[in-house]
């Protein structure tokens, strides 16, 4: 079995794990922005990270299952690639501002904010791998006039049938 075909199996999961790593980041923001009088922009710009993530899985995963019409590869490439780009931005930048505070010792908003950082790297990861399988999928399928999104990209649980 070619490895763009292997891929599909692991899709489904793979979108459960960025399904359930972003409602980690949620609830741990969350947490800091209702325990904070004025929360850093940091924080905001990873709850704003995880608002995202949870439409752009919706997008992600529906539009190929229910309405293929609107699963273009363009499309689910561009929803990827901004993704794993708001990812990175936001994981970068509380570790930057967490660099700077030192000890958490006894600061529960600290190590809330660190564990955001890790979830948040962990789901940066999985979004630059389903981005590079997005885009193997436009440039292979460069020189055809299909716009459909790549089987093996379905969150599907029989991709592979």
């Amino acid at each position: 079995m070619p490895f763009m075909e292997s891929i599909g199996a692991f899709m489904l999961p793979i979108r459960v794990v960025q399904f359930v790593f972003t409602i980690i980041v949620l609830g741990l923001v969350g947490n800091i922005v209702n325990d904070e009088y004025a929360s850093p922009s940091q924080i905001n710009f990873m709850l704003f990270t995880s608002i995202w993530t949870f439409l752009a899985l919706i997008y992600l995963v529906v539009s190929q299952l229910k309405f293929e019409q609107f699963a273009h590869k363009f499309a689910i490439l561009a929803v990827e690639a901004l993704t794993m780009l708001f990812w990175f931005a936001a994981f970068i930048a509380l570790a930057a501002l967490l660099g700077d505070v030192g000890s958490c010792y006894g600061n529960n908003i600290c190590g809330e904010a660190k564990a955001a950082t890790v979830f948040g790297a962990f789901n940066w990861l999985l979004f630059a791998f389903t981005t590079a399988m997005a885009a193997i999928h436009v440039v292979r399928s460069h020189g055809s006039r299909s716009t459909a999104a790549a089987p093996e990209m379905q969150a599907t649980a029989d991709a592979t049938a």
